[in-house]
């Protein structure tokens, strides 16, 4: 279950690199300026955020509406709209539209995705998420690498046309996890979706959860800030780089440099949690993103921009693994789903943020005065979050 797992992350982070660290790329090259590169991405995150608990509400209340039947059908949506992206020579409201569905939908399922981990299980064998997304991270240092040097050689067609591939590859993932998972149950008699003991899931509605996880949500709010550095880094890479004189190349080179960073820090998650508690590695992450995004708004060449990147080592894996099994160990019955959600919905309001705030700032003013910005909103979001994580804890049941 793991090796399939590990497919399912692998695949779907190959596919957020075609679709969001090289919009840009693509965008640009059909004629669109930052700032509607910017709107293209901020209305992506908007529908995503309003779609993403909806999603979580529906499959934390239903027992017919599973997390693999809504990501397979997302996914074939996905293929098809990924496709027809071959077919515009330039930009077009058509276009607009067709780009904004697809980074929408692919956004909406990241909290299904990883909700998986938690669902698919035996109660003495739980799946290693921490190896599982550590193969994600390797799918994405491979496609970025190779994204840069196709679109170099081949030009922006080939960007559709690896994600058309991914997505193939996607769904048969899903598929073979979900079969994988269904034979096992019914011939070991297991039972894999396991939930901790408390209230039913049809009685935690959207606004009890967020009573009843006061500190959560305050949590979740400096998740938005934090991260609103990864989302200027991540669309607007090819700006930040060109700035200091790099390539398309050079930028998936360094996707791939960054994605490999976060290895160590996800393969050995589990044995980092016996020295230091969900927390405390959230506190660390935060610091270390501060860290990152200074040293890449103080870059005078692609080379210091590596030096910057170091930091990943620690911030992004931490961050990711941390919050992800502290929403495990503080939900009760039938908010896991909707934790995973606020997480990512918040995540997703600073992408809103950063694709909004990045596109003018970079036509205005340019990459260095945004990378200033995105260094202070980020120290903030780490005092917030310093002084509030301690409170998130598991309820008495």
């Amino acid at each position: 279950m793991t090796l399939s797992y590990t497919a399912v992350q692998g695949t779907y982070w190959m596919y957020f690199s075609v679709i969001i660290a090289f919009s840009s790329v693509f965008l640009l090259s059909k004629g669109y300026t930052n700032s509607e590169i910017g709107v293209i991405l901020a209305v992506s995150n908007i529908l995503s955020v309003i779609i993403q608990p909806i999603l979580a509400d529906i499959i934390d209340r239903s027992q017919k509406v599973s997390l693999s039947l809504v990501t397979r059908l997302v996914s074939g949506v996905l293929i098809v709209g990924t496709l027809s992206l071959v077919f515009f020579e330039m930009k077009s409201f058509l276009l607009s539209t067709v780009f904004v569905l697809l980074c929408t939908l692919h956004i909406s399922i990241q909290p299904m995705i990883n909700a998986m981990a938690f669902h698919y299980r035996n109660g003495n064998e739980p799946l290693n998420f921490g190896v599982a997304r550590s193969g994600g991270s390797i799918a994405f240092s491979f496609v970025s690498a190779l994204l840069g040097f196709l679109v170099v050689t081949f030009g922006t067609t080939a960007i559709p046309v690896t994600g058309f591939a991914i997505l193939l590859l996607l769904l048969s993932a899903l598929i073979t996890t979900e079969r994988l998972h269904q034979s096992t149950s019914s011939s070991k008699g297991l039972e894999f979706i396991t939930f901790k003991p408390g209230l039913e899931a049809s009685s935690i509605t959207l606004i009890s959860f967020i009573r009843r996880n006061g500190y959560f949500v305050v949590f979740s709010i400096s998740v938005m800030l934090i991260f609103f550095q990864n989302s200027i880094i991540n669309n607007y890479m090819i700006q930040i780089i060109a700035a200091v004189g790099g390539r398309s190349d050079q930028m998936g080179r360094l996707l791939s440099f960054m994605a490999l960073l976060e290895l160590p820090g996800l393969f050995f998650f589990r044995r980092i949690r016996f020295w230091f508690s969900c927390q405390t590695m959230l506190k660390i992450s935060a610091v270390a993103f501060i860290f990152k995004v200074l040293f890449t708004y103080l870059a005078t060449s692609v080379g210091f921009i590596y030096i910057a990147f170091l930091f990943q080592l620690i911030s992004f894996p931490f961050f990711l693994s941390a919050s992800v099994h502290l929403v495990d160990e503080v939900m009760e019955k039938g908010e896991a789903v909707k934790g995973q959600s606020m997480l990512t919905g918040m995540m997703t309001l600073s992408a809103v943020f950063g694709s909004l705030i990045g596109g003018v700032v970079l036509d205005i003013s340019g990459p260095s005065i945004l990378l200033f910005y995105s260094t202070i909103v980020t120290v903030i979001g780490a005092l917030i979050l310093i002084a509030f994580i301690d409170r998130v804890k598991a309820k008495k049941v």
